[in-house]
Formats: C-alpha cells, sequence, structure tokens
C-alpha cells in the first residue's frame, strides 16, 4: 500500500496554494474516478486536497439568461435543478444516464469533466499506454478495441472519453472557469480537451494547477428542445457505446437552428459541426438528417471491431432529430 497525505480546504486561494506547494497532489471532489485509478496504481498522488467544502455548489441564472454552474455541485443535484430541466433538458438526461444513483450522489461537475478514459489498457499498469507512460506504445490498436474511437484518433491513441455529461455540455458551448494562483481564466469546452496527436498523455489545456470553479452554460434558447439518448451494451449502468445530444429548431419544415454533439466517438465530447452545417437552412426530413449524418462520420477512421460505431451513429442522429422534428410539429 502507498501512503498518501490528506487535507480539507475551504477557500479555493487556498486549495490553489496547497496544490502549488506540492506538485505531486490531487484534487478530490467526488473521488469517483480518481480513488479508482489510485486503487489500481494508475494514479499515485502524494496529497489528496479535498475540496468539497468549496463554495462552488450553487446554480444560478446569469445576467444574460444562461446558467452558471458550480465545480462542486454533484451530479445528483445538477440533474434535478429546475432550470437545468427546464432550459437544457439534454443535460439533464445525460446526467442521469451517466452513472447510478449512489455516483450522481458523489460525483461532481468538476471531476466529471476530468475524469479519464475507461480504456482498459490505460487502467492496467501492466499494460503498455501511451496515455499513462508517453512512447509506450498502444495496444488496443491491435488488440480490444470495439468501443474505441472512430474520430479524432491518431496511432498513438485511440481510446475515447467517457463522460455523458460532456457530450451534452459541448452541444450547448458550455465555459469552463477556473482558478490559478495567477488569477482567473476560462476555457470554452470547444478548447478544454486536446486533440489526441502526438501526446495523448496531455488530455486538457488547463494551466498547471488549475482548480475549476465552474461551468457557464450561455443562453440558447434551442436547447429548451433537446434530448440525449445514449446506447450501451446492457440496459444499467454502462459506459456508451455511443451517444447523442441535440437540439433542433424547426419552423415550416426548415432548420433554423441545431445543436449536435457525439459521445464514445472520440477522446473528447465531438461537437457534429459539419452536420450541423449541412442541416441549417435545409429540410427537416430523415434523408436531409441522414446526408448531415454522413457528412460529419466521412472523417471516420475505423479498425477491424469497431466499424459498427459509424452506423450506430448515423442512425442516432437520424432517430433522435426525426423526434425533436415531430415534437416541434405538435
Amino acid at each position: 500500500m502507498r501512503e498518501f497525505g490528506y487535507q480539507r480546504v475551504f477557500d479555493v486561494p487556498g486549495a490553489v496554494a496547497r496544490l502549488g506547494a506540492d506538485p505531486d497532489a490531487r484534487y478530490l471532489g467526488g473521488g469517483t474516478n480518481l480513488v479508482d485509478l489510485m486503487k489500481a496504481g494508475v494514479e499515485r498522488p502524494a496529497l489528496l486536497i479535498d475540496v468539497r467544502e468549496l463554495p462552488l455548489d450553487g446554480i444560478e441564472t446569469t445576467d444574460d439568461g444562461g446558467l452558471r454552474i458550480g465545480a462542486t455541485v454533484t451530479n445528483s443535484d445538477l440533474a434535478a435543478h429546475p432550470e437545468v430541466r427546464r432550459r437544457y433538458p439534454a443535460l439533464a438526461q445525460a446526467v442521469l444516464a451517466g452513472a447510478s444513483g449512489q455516483l450522481r450522489n458523489m460525483a461532481t461537475v468538476g471531476g466529471n469533466l476530468l475524469q479519464r478514459t475507461r480504456c482498459g489498457y490505460f487502467t492496467d499498469p501492466t499494460k503498455p499506454c501511451n496515455r499513462r507512460v508517453p512512447g509506450s506504445g498502444c495496444p488496443a490498436i491491435e488488440g480490444e478495441h470495439h468501443n474505441h474511437a472512430i474520430l479524432g484518433a491518431s496511432e498513438r491513441c485511440v481510446a475515447i472519453h467517457p463522460s455523458d455529461m460532456g457530450v451534452a455540455l459541448a452541444a450547448f458551448d458550455a465555459v469552463i472557469s477556473y482558478e490559478t494562483a495567477d488569477g482567473p481564466g476560462e476555457l470554452p469546452l470547444a478548447e478544454f480537451y486536446l486533440p489526441v496527436g502526438d501526446t495523448p498523455h496531455l488530455e486538457t489545456a488547463l494551466p498547471s494547477g488549475a482548480l475549476i470553479t465552474g461551468v457557464t452554460l450561455p443562453p440558447a434558447p434551442v436547447a429548451a428542445v433537446s434530448r440525449y439518448r445514449k446506447v450501451r451494451e446492457r440496459a444499467s449502468y454502462a459506459f456508451a457505446i455511443g451517444s447523442i445530444a441535440a437540439a433542433l429548431d424547426v419552423q415550416d419544415g426548415v432548420v433554423r437552428e441545431v445543436r449536435l454533439a457525439l459521445g464514445a466517438v472520440a477522446s473528447r465530447p465531438w461537437r457534429a459541426r459539419e452536420a450541423e452545417r449541412v442541416l441549417t437552412g435545409g429540410p427537416a426530413s430523415a434523408a436531409a438528417f441522414a446526408a448531415a449524418a454522413d457528412a460529419e462520420l466521412a472523417a471516420a477512421k475505423t479498425l477491424p471491431h469497431n466499424g459498427y460505431k459509424v452506423t450506430l451513429m448515423r442512425n442516432l442522429v437520424v432517430a433522435m432529430l426525426t423526434e425533436l422534428t415531430e415534437e416541434a410539429a405538435r
């Protein structure tokens, strides 16, 4: 057993300063991912800095009509919040699909954003993994990869990001707020996760020592008509093999605005901007939805055992947008 220290903090500057004093420390929220990785020997922090008592557990309306969500808000509280359910229902649905009730009661918004891949090679220290040990290789390419990436991967890593919440946040242009020793900063979610490239071990653009303090959702009237759907290998709690967050505004049979983000297809939540471009201003029809999905998935690169995801995601896009169109017509 490897010993580690534990310290609870009560203010943001104190938390940032404590991590700055010990580069081997880690922030601890709900611990639903970090503690598992510690048990497996993947993470080996010398000190856990418990941030659950920081004053970051609120959800409030912003002056422009968006929402600000504190980093220590639990997934359960996020999914149950009336303004989240009313303005961004796909986000509430994604959180409810993401884990068991017990885990949602512990997991935090900030921790969810920072969770690591569940690739079996990453979570097994006896196996090589470029994400865990740079330059050691990616055995998933020749090994078990049926649930691995079809978009944005590289020969260095084909793992997927497991977050459901992150997919909905990507669809709604969320902005991540953080604090460092040099002061506060912000990152759009579109820039928060780094491309895999040759450095899969570098996962986010957060500055060193940064503490996530919250997530802001800009006002998005289209988000009020949104849904999240998750496909998994069993109906009980499981990670997605494909998921989608979608919002749609249709007037007189024409797509005025659409938001699409895909999950379990890349190392980060995947905003389907090409599909959005193809759809906007065009007919709200099954044929158009299929053409938009094909345009987005044209860049897919599959491995021997994950090619099914292309068909799966195409069908998800068509089914979800068809349902939203029918809902708008009622």
